[in-house]
């Protein structure tokens, strides 16, 4: 299926690990022009050579904390200023703390605000006018199942990232038609931090090998394993793409039939 991307471009934040990462690689290799940011300059380059080694379009990499403004906005201007304009906007963030309401302090509560809903405030502020401009202009953003069904112990990632998801809902209609904008409800996938939990896991005993600790991960998971982060970053591309034009104000759980609702 040809998802019409070839030569569009697509910014994705915190990008240079995890679904992140994954999404801008799914989008390269659908033919688009990747902008991926990041705040550490090597793992920043090794990230850039990776996408650039999957698709046929440019990779722009930008170091940018997403929880700096100035930084976000910036990161914008150079992926227009490179590519002549924005199509698709990803946005992505790492995970806050766990820990359970009486275990958080208050800043880490506005901390958590600042890298989950802020950044995307920001992201998207910046982008607008360059996804109006465009005739394929898109906003996915990646939160967690975590929206619509609570996580033992993350009551951070409950709480807060019900924040983006109100965003999506409502930017769907103000933005409409000119700019599409659906979320992503990842569950559990093989992540670097799921790695490093799992291999963790096995230093301290609790599992043989590294294959029992991830099926201990997916205890639970109908489909009986954790996902790929590829198979994330495949339906990111879609929602981006003309195929999915009749697609907004969705939130798309990708979990292996996790959820319940």
């Amino acid at each position: 299926m040809d998802l019409e991307l070839d030569g569009n471009t697509a910014l994705v934040t915190a990008s240079t690990s995890g679904l992140g990462l994954a999404s801008a690689k799914a989008l390269a290799a659908e033919g688009a022009n990747v902008a991926i940011c990041g705040r550490d300059t090597d793992r920043l380059d090794g990230a850039r050579e990776t996408v650039a080694g999957v698709g046929t379009g440019d990779v722009l990499a930008v170091e940018a904390d997403i929880t700096n403004a100035d930084d976000i906005e910036r990161f914008v201007d150079e992926t227009v200023a490179e590519f002549g304009g924005l199509d698709h906007l990803v946005t992505s963030a790492g995970g806050p703390p766990s820990g359970t309401f009486l275990d958080i302090p208050e800043d880490e509560w506005y901390a958590a605000y600042d890298l989950l809903v802020m950044s995307v405030v920001r992201a998207l502020s910046a982008a607008h006018p360059h996804l109006e401009a465009s005739d394929a202009g898109t906003w996915v953003a990646i939160t967690s199942t975590s929206v619509s069904e609570p996580i033992e112990g993350l009551v951070l990632s409950n709480a807060v990232r019900r924040g983006v998801t109100g965003v999506v809902d409502t930017v769907a209609r103000e933005f409409a038609p000119e700019i599409r904008a659906n979320a992503v409800l990842p569950g559990s996938h093989e992540t670097p931090r799921i790695e490093e939990l799992v291999e963790a896991g096995v230093e301290r005993g609790e599992y043989d090998s590294y294959e029992e600790g991830l099926a201990d991960w997916s205890d639970g998971i109908p489909l009986e394993r954790v996902g790929d982060p590829r198979e994330l970053g495949d339906a990111v591309t879609f929602l981006s793409s003309a195929r999915a034009s009749f697609i907004t104000g969705t939130a798309l759980p990708i979990d292996g039939g996790t959820l319940r609702g």
